[in-house]
């Protein structure tokens, strides 16, 4: 069995800054262009620092390794391809990240049956195949109470409809990508 063709990123921001990663650029695999990354984690900046985030439909784990970088204490990257999961850890490894985890498993079966709590999520799952819809619903119970963030990405013109208890933060398009911050309110909240 041959390499598989590998696409290159840069890290943006934080300790990694410019430093290259790759990934599985052959199997639809497309990671979070730069300046929404950039546009992100601005957002992000004043929770990200010793956040514990999940990568959810990791593929390239671009936002993960990116939160790492700016000082999130922990990721979990969950990514149920094989050769993708394998390029996140070669990375992790590469960057000698201590301080995260790759799941290779469905993502939705992840939500189900995990007991961790987070307090960022990034949510860019495959387009077309309805897995936002799928795990919105199944997001609540992992992320900590009062705080949360969660990221999303979605294709033009089709913005996801938030579940009970969601709330958009802020939303933004850049080219061909749209996406956005909402936040979850648990019922004590």
């Amino acid at each position: 069995m041959g390499r598989h063709a590998l696409g290159k990123l840069r890290v943006i921001g934080g300790q990694w800054r410019s430093r290259l990663i790759e990934f599985d650029a052959a199997h639809g695999v497309r990671p979070t262009p730069d300046r929404v990354r950039t546009t992100l984690f601005d957002w992000l900046a004043p929770r990200i620092q010793g956040a514990r985030c999940l990568d959810l439909f990791a593929g390239s784990g671009a936002l993960g390794i990116e939160a790492l970088s700016r000082g999130a204490a922990k990721c979990y990257f969950v990514e149920e391809g094989h050769r993708q999961a394998n390029d996140i850890r070669n990375a992790l490894l590469m960057l000698k990240a201590q301080n995260a985890e790759v799941s290779e498993i469905d993502a939705i079966y992840y939500l189900s049956q995990t007991w961790h709590r987070y307090d960022v999520v990034f949510l860019d799952p495959p387009y077309g195949k309805g897995l936002l819809e799928r795990a919105l619903p199944e997001l609540g119970k992992v992320l900590v109470p009062g705080g949360n963030r969660i990221y999303l990405e979605w294709p033009q013109g089709q913005r996801p409809e938030l579940p009970e208890r969601y709330e958009w933060l802020r939303d933004k398009q850049a080219g061909q990508v749209c996406f956005g911050l909402a936040t979850y309110h648990h019922p004590a909240e």
